[in-house]
């Protein structure tokens, strides 16, 4: 991959209502000619939600637990990304070209960007959730280091901005919700990115089964180590350290930062980038406020279609969150089984 020009930061763009990172939205419009495939198979997230970590265990699992072979590439060859374009780099459109089936595919679109051929062509969907308050902390740092988007501004700001939908890829809330309801009617496997941290051998033990495939215990096991947080920060096929500065700038953040949980909002130790003057996590007025802030939106989103999976979280912030963000001990229903498969 070249080395690219300047991105400039330039401001999102929006399509059919939906806020996109300027390249990707000029890759729309070829993105229609997408023609899937049946034995496609569609990894979906909004931004910061595990989109990397899901999609290395569906390549392992494909490789059947062999590692060599999934260090044939970067993550993102071995897995399209569909709307990806920047300049110097190749789409996700000609990384398509020389990819054998079954394919391996990412998207973050919300479903009114989606193209319609993956929805006729009954193409299998893993989707992952994760809590909202870590996702807006997380995208917060990945726009300080991936120059495609806007400069992010202070935290204050940004997350005004992550409320109100005027971030990358729009509302957070419209995207959970919307893919829980599509699960009803198509086949679709929702994961939560905490349970994935809870216990990543039943997570994949559950990706199995939606696959209708079978792996050795010692195969799982040995899934489970190579995707662990740990492991995918070291290996540069995972870890985005391939990619030109002038995309993503390393020194300002990596890529994969802590994999971390709702410990980092209610705590305090995340401390976002910013100029001088930014406002971080830390101090307990602006994390509180925000946190209840925060709460109050969500009581607007998802939280109606996925009541069950309600849970309020400590620290003063009582976030009210459309799955588990802390996931207890018990048996209890999983979403991937309330719908149709």
């Amino acid at each position: 991959m070249e080395l690219i020009q300047d991105t400039s930061r330039p401001p999102l763009e929006y399509v059919k209502g939906v806020p996109l990172i300027k390249y990707f939205a000029e890759a729309m419009g070829p993105l229609q000619s997408f023609k899937a495939r049946p034995d496609d198979l569609l990894i979906s997230t909004y931004p910061k939600s595990g989109t990397t970590w899901v999609s290395e265990i569906l390549d392992m699992i494909y490789q059947a637990g062999d590692q060599q072979k999934c260090l044939r590439a970067p993550i993102y060859i071995r897995v399209p990304f569909l709307e990806f374009k920047a300049p110097g780099a190749p789409s996700g459109m000609e990384t398509l070209k020389d990819t054998p089936s079954p394919r391996l595919l990412k998207t973050h679109l919300p479903l009114a960007l989606l193209p319609q051929t993956l929805l006729d062509q009954k193409v299998k969907v893993v989707y992952v959730a994760r809590n909202a308050k870590d996702v807006a902390v997380s995208y917060y740092n990945f726009y300080h280091m991936a120059r495609v988007h806007p400069e992010p501004g202070t935290w204050d700001s940004f997350l005004e901005k992550f409320m109100a939908g005027k971030v990358s890829y729009g509302s957070w809330y419209q995207h959970v919700r919307e893919w829980w309801e599509l699960s009803r009617t198509h086949p679709v496997l929702y994961l939560f990115f905490e349970d994935m941290k809870e216990n990543p051998k039943r997570e994949i033990k559950k990706i199995l089964e939606f696959l209708g495939r079978s792996l050795p215990e010692e195969t799982v096991d040995r899934i489970a180590h190579c995707t662990s947080f740990k492991e995918m920060k070291k290996n540069p096929m995972t870890n985005y350290s391939t990619i030109p500065e002038n995309i993503m700038d390393h020194n300002v953040s990596p890529f994969m930062r802590r994999g971390g949980g709702p410990a980092g909002w209610a705590s305090g130790r995340e401390q976002p980038p910013g100029p001088p003057g930014a406002t971080g996590l830390s101090p307990a007025s602006s994390r509180t406020r925000r946190g209840r802030g925060l709460e109050d939106h969500l009581h607007r989103g998802p939280e109606r279609a996925l009541r069950g999976r309600l849970r309020r979280e400590d620290g003063g912030l009582r976030a009210h969150l459309p799955f588990r963000a802390v996931r207890g001990a018990g048996a209890r229903r999983e979403p991937c089984e309330t719908g149709p498969r």
